[in-house]
């Protein structure tokens, strides 16, 4: 009977030992990603100042920006639990505690096109996979229109993410937070359409609003990112937009409401472009 608990106890303390050697190895993994430098000089982006550019730029902004920044850019808490951490959206005015009062066009072209912070380091829950396909055109609009936005002084923080929050980050339990380790840093620009009633620039609305990272890249379907979120269902002709019609798609984006789809920012689409995305998903393969 000795020899068998001295077994058992050789083969648990073996088990906590591994355990404790895989619990390291996440942490420090996680580590590592969050301080790697990247040594990217991005491509330069004519920042415009005319009336009509600032106007595309508050568009753009108000769709998809002030959800996390504020609406008036001066910055919130997004999230905060003493378990994983305290994830803030930066204060972007040139108030204080903005990035707008240090930050260069290369810093913004940088951070909002490849995720990655001036001082080369992946920025945290940054979506930049998705603004990553932004024209050169929108881009510079965007950046034109926050450098005119009136200072707030603010200062939400820093970002702080626990111990247990690197394991999970490193384990997958989170969708990687590192949208700069998503992208191709190094790949040729994507080409913009022009706007228009049409399915190729339904794609490049659907992909800089970031319907891929709850729908998949094929549109079939997925998780949503949150960890407590719902499957997200197919919105290829494999699902029920076989049976909708245009008319019945406008109506359930104005019409439904849910905290795990962004709604509001899919309201102030024009007709003209939720038809744009409407002429996509029929153009995508069907998956069931």
């Amino acid at each position: 009977m000795r020899k068998v608990l001295k077994w058992v106890g050789i083969v648990l303390g073996g088990l906590v030992g591994l355990a404790l050697l895989v619990a390291v190895g996440l942490y420090v993994s996680a580590s590592v990603r969050m301080t790697r430098t990247y040594d990217l000089q991005p491509e330069a982006v004519a920042i415009p100042s005319d009336p009509e550019s600032i106007h595309l730029g508050e568009r753009w902004v108000s769709n998809l920006c002030t959800e996390c920044h504020g609406e008036d850019l001066a910055g919130t808490v997004m999230f905060e639990d003493p378990a994983i951490g305290r994830i803030v959206a930066h204060n972007l005015t040139a108030g204080e505690g903005g990035a707008g009062s240090s930050y260069t066009d290369v810093d913004w072209i940088r951070a909002i096109r490849h995720g990655i912070g001036p001082e080369g380091k992946a920025l945290f829950v940054m979506p930049s996979e998705a603004y990553y396909y932004f024209s050169d055109r929108d881009l510079g609009a965007i950046i034109a229109y926050v450098k005119s936005v009136p200072p707030v002084d603010n200062d939400p923080g820093k970002i702080s993410v626990t111990p247990m929050a690197r394991l999970l980050v490193a384990a997958g339990v989170f969708v990687n937070p590192f949208a700069a380790e998503r992208i191709d840093q190094i790949a040729p620009r994507p080409a913009a359409p022009e706007p228009g009633v049409n399915a190729e620039y339904g794609n490049y609305l659907a992909l800089t609003f970031g319907c891929q990272a709850c729908h998949g890249s094929d549109f079939a379907g997925g998780k949503h990112p949150e960890p407590n979120g719902p499957a997200v269902p197919s919105i290829t002709t494999a699902s029920n937009l076989a049976i909708w019609s245009e008319e019945d798609f406008l109506t359930a984006v104005r019409t439904r409401k849910s905290r795990f789809m962004p709604w509001e920012s899919l309201n102030k689409l024009t007709d003209d472009e939720l038809k744009a995305i409407w002429l996509y998903l029929q153009s995508v393969p069907p998956v069931e």
